[in-house]
């Protein structure tokens, strides 16, 4: 609700107050009907503000969360980790480690993961950054065997490099020198 809405709203409240408080018995109907007339403006004003649905549990955290009818405010979200700290009271607290094999993780265990793979790039350098020349080879005298029928090749790179992939990149050999090339005739004129 935005402030003007507030604005709005607050002045039909503070009018439906004052006819409360000018209520008597001998009240007439026009009077009535004017009542009536502010009472129905405030709750249009309030159907516009865009006011979601009512809180479905008294948790301030999580008021339209899940409902827990046995929990005190209500909030299944809350009352779970209520539950779960007094079973920790109890019981100890959870043990570290392997997951119980009841529950297998969906992602299986570090045992039932493939070992990295290491692979050497081939790269050159293109005048503004290193890219890669060739597919990546599992074996590093290969990899170099290749660089060297590129360098000796009718049109060889500025410069070549080789790196080593596994968990992290690693530079191993740098034949040639970079030298950063401007891509623009006369200089970017």
């Amino acid at each position: 609700m935005n402030h003007a809405q507030l604005t709005h709203l607050g002045r039909a409240l503070r009018l439906l107050g004052e006819h409360g408080e000018a209520l008597t018995a001998d009240t007439p109907d026009a009077r009535l009907q004017e009542v009536r007339a502010d009472l129905r403006r405030a709750l249009e004003l309030l159907d516009e503000s865009g006011v979601g649905t009512a809180p479905a549990t008294r948790c301030a955290e999580h008021p339209n969360g899940p409902v827990d009818e046995a929990a005190p405010d209500r909030c299944l979200l809350c009352e779970t980790r209520r539950r779960a700290a007094r079973r920790a009271e109890f019981n100890g607290p959870a043990p570290q480690g392997r997951a119980p094999a009841s529950a297998p993780s969906r992602y299986g265990t570090r045992a039932d993961r493939p070992q990295p793979q290491q692979r050497w790039l081939p790269e050159l350098w293109n005048g503004q950054e290193w890219q890669l020349c060739g597919t990546p080879r599992r074996d590093r005298r290969e990899a170099e065997l290749y660089l060297a029928a590129l360098r000796r090749g009718p049109r060889p790179a500025m410069a070549y490099r080789l790196v080593h992939e596994f968990t992290d990149y690693e530079v191993l050999r740098i034949w040639g020198t970079p030298v950063r090339v401007d891509i623009e005739p006369l200089g970017n004129l």
